[in-house]
């Protein structure tokens, strides 16, 4: 029950002090590899909640949000999770809340959270559904994020190996199970290549993936098109979500990773424009103001590297 409180208390605006989301908790749930337990975000929907900090050892990489859908004719999970270990650790969550066997994996993208858990489904037997573009990303980045992840990790890494999804699609992918309809899309660039969005159009709720991010800074990547992304959200907007699961922080709804997402990017890159017109540098944009942002998780750590990356984009737009 206080678990489930949380959850509802977090849909509608208020803040839980003891256990909001914080970079600063080392560990949720000592007794998993899990850095928190999973909790039920509607009927059968269930999510354990990644931290909002980089990686470390103490949450084995567990810094994205797990989650899965309990259809009553098998398990749906969202992100095969950052290692071997950590997605046993889910999938013992699983058997704990339901006989249903696992049926099918959904990565949100190629990024190592999303992908390197793979390695335990695969001998589990179980499917596993990415977009074309994440499957295409992890050939080419897994390597180095299994790498960074076994440097981080350690021993908590063990099992971990490459393996990619098992089926690929472009745009659309619509799955009927159980008592689900469950739409798998992709609805446009957004923070990293091929993500996508879990949408349950019954049920009005979205597992955004990283579309979304809430309670945190959203980092910049590279590949990251700022622009292209705040074109996407006009797509992720129509949906009309009631709840949303995202990629990172805790389940919400749409006005609060409107705000932390869109927002802080159109945000940034009006700064970045303002900067740019007045003849302003790549080395003094790392300094622009991000002052209401500041309260957010990964705001020390990422702040001045996103500004950066945009000014590198917005500089030939």
């Amino acid at each position: 029950m206080k678990m489930r409180a949380l959850v509802i208390a977090v849909f509608f605006g208020v803040t839980v002090q003891a256990t909001s989301a914080s970079q600063d908790i080392p560990d949720q749930y000592p007794g998993s590899v899990l850095y928190s337990k999973p909790v039920e975000v509607i009927p059968y929907v269930w999510s354990a909640i990644g931290a909002t900090a980089p990686p470390t050892y103490e949450n084995a990489g567990h810094n994205n949000n797990l989650s899965f859908i309990v259809t009553g004719e098998g398990v749906v999970v969202v992100n095969g999770g950052a290692s071997f270990l950590l997605a046993k650790a889910l999938h013992e969550e699983i058997k704990k809340t339901t006989d249903q066997p696992v049926k099918l994996i959904i990565n949100e993208n190629g990024q190592g959270h999303a992908m390197l858990g793979n390695s335990y489904w695969k001998t589990q037997n179980v499917p596993i559904l990415a977009h074309e573009d994440a499957s295409t990303a992890f050939d080419d980045s897994g390597r180095q994020s299994l790498e960074r992840h076994q440097r981080i990790l350690k021993e908590r890494a063990d099992g971990t190996k490459l393996a990619g999804p098992t089926e690929t699609f472009s745009d659309k992918k619509e799955i009927e199970m159980g008592n689900f309809k469950i739409e798998v899309l992709n609805l446009g660039p957004a923070h990293s290549p091929g993500d996508i969005t879990v949408w349950l159009p019954k049920q009005k709720l979205a597992i955004a993936g990283d579309m979304a991010f809430h309670e945190r800074v959203p980092p910049i990547f590279a590949e990251t098109n700022t622009k292209a992304w705040l074109e996407s959200w006009e797509n992720f907007e129509a949906l009309g979500a009631v709840y949303v699961i995202p990629g990172h922080g805790h389940p919400t709804n749409m006005d609060q990773v409107r705000r932390y997402t869109k927002d802080y990017v159109a945000y940034l890159r009006d700064k970045i424009a303002e900067h740019i017109e007045k003849g302003g540098s790549l080395e003094d944009s790392y300094y622009v103001d991000q002052a209401p942002y500041a309260h957010l998780d990964t705001f020390e750590e990422l702040a001045t590297r996103n500004a950066g990356r945009v000014y590198e984009q917005m500089e030939f737009e």
